[in-house]
């Protein structure tokens, strides 16, 4: 009985653990409509956007921005950073799920 109790337990942890993640599918819709424009499709940046706005865009697949913690990731996405405005629109779950998708821009 304490092995099933146990097993339950853990169980639940983990599952809670899944649903605090992210989901990167539900996360590159938004990506599209929200992120895409400047980020392009594949987080490589819109060299047009970049050279217009004369900023350098680092590939969101890099090791400097995959670097940031997903809590920064929040932050810019709330708060802007630099030339990038914040983005509103993209709250909660919204946020969690684009931060799965960029983690699966890792190099």
């Amino acid at each position: 009985m304490r092995r099933v109790i146990t097993f339950s337990i853990a169980f639940c942890a983990a599952a809670t653990v899944s649903l605090a993640a992210g989901d990167a599918t539900a996360g590159k819709t938004v990506f599209a409509s929200s992120c895409q424009s400047c980020h392009g499709p594949d987080g490589s940046g819109n060299p047009n956007i970049a050279k217009m706005m004369k900023v350098e865009m680092r590939p969101l697949g890099s090791p400097e921005v995959q670097a940031q913690s997903d809590d920064d990731f929040k932050g810019i996405i709330t708060n802007g950073k630099g030339k990038m405005p914040k983005k509103a629109n993209v709250t909660g779950k919204d946020q969690e799920d684009v931060i799965a998708s960029l983690r699966t821009l890792k190099k």
